[in-house]
């Protein structure tokens, strides 16, 4: 799960950069979640993430562009504006679930942290 908070990172950090917001979109899309394994999301970030990726697919390339591009280059600033928000939405979902998921194998001793040597009572 880190790997899909990491990546949905990356975009939130693209979108908070410099440029157009169908730029900016177009890249943290296509550099950052094109390869996201929708069946690998939580359930609660799934739906979301479905309606974000059939928006940001919706357009038939032309002239050698992509799905993605074809699709922004076609939405309204508003319309690229709610994909932007609907994707920093998702991250926030992704990183819950990820801590949740960080959280509940450190309890279950799946990655339980060691005492640190200078606690530890030597006779």
């Amino acid at each position: 799960m880190s790997y899909h908070a990491d990546r949905f990172f990356a975009a939130v950090s693209v979108l908070a950069g410099h440029g157009h917001i169908k730029q900016r979109l177009i890249r943290a899309y296509e550099d950052n979640l094109t390869e996201i394994d929708e069946d690998d999301l939580p359930d609660a970030a799934l739906e979301a993430f479905k309606d974000l990726r059939r928006r940001m697919q919706r357009v038939a390339p032309s002239n050698g562009e992509g799905h993605v591009c074809a699709s922004v280059r076609k939405m309204s600033v508003e319309e690229a504006s709610e994909c932007a928000v609907a994707l920093v939405a998702l991250y926030s979902q992704i990183a819950r679930a990820s801590e949740c998921e960080h959280a509940a194998l450190a309890r279950d001793g799946g990655e339980r942290p060691g005492v640190p040597p200078f606690l530890v009572k030597t006779n």
